[in-house]
């Protein structure tokens, strides 16, 4: 056994196993009393990210505050029906299984090691423990070191809204936390971060056969078709750049634009660059890199276009900017980055925009601007992506009841929604059988002529090609049960003797 967190892990283990057995509404009155805390503390979680990252509380509210209410809704309305044990249909049930009942239940994990994020602290974090809780869980949470006091807020909100004490355990808010909690002796692990640091903790884990949901970096595109609206298209891509200072998984990276609207399109998101609110960036690295994504396509031929900036000069600033006529070979339609950062390509035809948007190996998510929807989605079905927005950008995302996560680089598994509720869970099946008859045991215990008549007679009844085959294969099943019947008694029992020499006492 893990040493890391080992006594955390033995306090939460243990209310873990008591909260599992509460009935699914009992378990529901503290999500619906956080919902409540939400509507009620928002400035307090407000102050606490504002002092963290410097977001403003009007951006908290909109993106953290009310999205991780909503999803506390959405469990109070689903989580009982969801994870409510399922018979498995009779009609589904086949001929070889006559007499037996199949029930699937959804039993937690055990305890859910999550591994936090900073950006959007309140809706990554809250979304990802409340549905672990849900469904049964308990919770080891290593808050981001970036955002400590919002960590501090978190922690009392729940213990508010009645979870009991033990059951999510706060661990430090460093980076070294991290990595012991990927040793600790938990059940399943979520984290929300690089790709770098998922492939890490992806290979560690895996190496200790711990399951993992990884939510992953993202490079997204947004196309805007030859019949899109351009200025909706545009102040989408201005939106998507901006939103958080371009602190987002799913920011509009790369927009891929057909070359009869490049024109109208550039005029109009020029213009939305320089009627943006800057603010500094969270880490020094992220100016860095941006810097140097820059450089890298200034150098293979894009031409720079930047915010004239009034902000005070930092180490954290970076100017929004565009580079237009980006290439696939540039790297910043590579990598992941976390700043006001876009890069703008040019198409002539669809197939041509697909193979743009496959050099990437990220697939996160994707939007697309065409006022015909079936162009769109033809489109949508050939982007390899956890999510695709059409006429929209980044927004629907979060609704409560749609899973969220990426393919490839982008990482893999789910969280919100059903599918994210279940995924903190693990079916079981529970199979249940009446009656005696048990053919199939004659395989391996005195084979019968019959059985394997009966065996192939079903087979071609149930599958055989053509009524013909069908029948033939009736009459063989009837025929070996007949037989079976027929010829299969019960063992005489073997006469067992006293054994010479017995030891006293056996």
């Amino acid at each position: 056994m893990s040493a890391a967190f080992a006594e955390e892990l033995q306090r939460c283990r243990t209310a873990q196993r008591l909260w599992a057995e509460l009935p699914i509404a009992q378990r529901l009155r503290p999500v619906r009393e956080l919902r409540h805390q939400l509507a009620e503390q928002w400035s307090t979680l407000c102050q606490a990210i504002e002092s963290d990252i410097g977001r403003p509380p009007r951006e908290v509210v909109t993106t953290d505050v009310l999205p991780t209410a909503d999803a506390c809704w959405f469990l109070e309305k689903e989580a009982a029906r969801l994870l409510r044990p399922r018979r498995v249909p009779k009609r589904l049930r086949p001929y070889w299984l006559i007499q037996e009942q199949s029930t699937i239940y959804h039993r937690p994990h055990g305890v859910v090691g999550i591994i936090g994020t900073w950006n959007y602290p309140l809706f990554l974090n809250g979304v990802q423990i409340v549905q672990a809780l849900t469904a049964g869980n308990g919770v080891l949470w290593k808050p981001s070191e970036v955002a400590p006091k919002f960590a501090e807020v978190m922690t009392q909100l729940l213990l508010q809204a009645g979870f009991p004490t033990d059951l999510v355990q706060t661990l430090p808010a460093t980076r070294d936390a991290g990595p012991l909690l990927a040793e600790a002796d938990v059940d399943h692990v979520v984290f929300t971060g690089s790709a770098d640091v998922g492939r890490k903790l992806a290979q560690r884990l895996g190496e200790r056969l711990i399951s993992s949901t990884l939510e992953l970096s993202g490079c997204d595109a947004l196309f805007v078709l030859d019949d899109a609206d351009v200025t909706l298209a545009a102040h989408a891509a201005g939106f998507g750049l901006m939103l958080n200072q371009g602190q987002t998984c799913l920011a509009v990276r790369r927009v891929f634009v057909h070359q009869s609207v490049v024109d109208e399109f550039r005029g109009c998101l020029s213009d939305l660059l320089q009627r943006v609110e800057t603010r500094p960036l969270a880490l020094v690295g992220q100016v860095q890199q941006a810097e140097r994504l820059v450089e890298d396509a200034r150098r293979l031929g894009a031409q720079v276009e930047r915010q004239k900036s009034t902000t005070e000069a930092s180490d954290r600033c970076f100017a929004p900017t565009i580079l237009w006529g980006a290439t696939p070979q540039m790297a910043i339609c590579h990598e992941a980055c976390f700043a006001p950062l876009v890069a703008v390509l040019t198409f002539r035809d669809l197939e041509e925009a697909v193979q743009l948007h496959r050099s990437s190996d990220y697939g996160l998510g994707a939007s697309i601007f065409t006022r015909d929807r079936r162009r769109g989605q033809a489109l949508a079905e050939r982007l390899e992506t956890g999510v695709v927005l059409i006429n929209d950008v980044l927004v629907a995302t979060a609704h409560p009841a749609t899973p969220f996560g990426g393919r490839h680089a982008s990482g893999w598994g789910v969280t919100q929604g059903a599918e994210g509720l279940l995924a903190m869970t693990v079916p079981q099946v529970v199979s249940q059988r009446a009656g005696t008859f048990r053919p199939h045991y004659d395989a391996i215990f005195g084979p019968d002529p019959a059985t394997e008549r009966m065996i192939l007679g079903l087979l071609r009844y149930a599958h055989g090609r053509g009524w013909w085959a069908r029948l033939r294969g009736l009459r063989d099943l009837f025929a070996g049960m007949l037989a079976f019947g027929k010829t299969k008694s019960a063992p005489e029992p073997a006469a067992v003797s006293e054994p010479k020499n017995r030891p006293d006492g056996i």
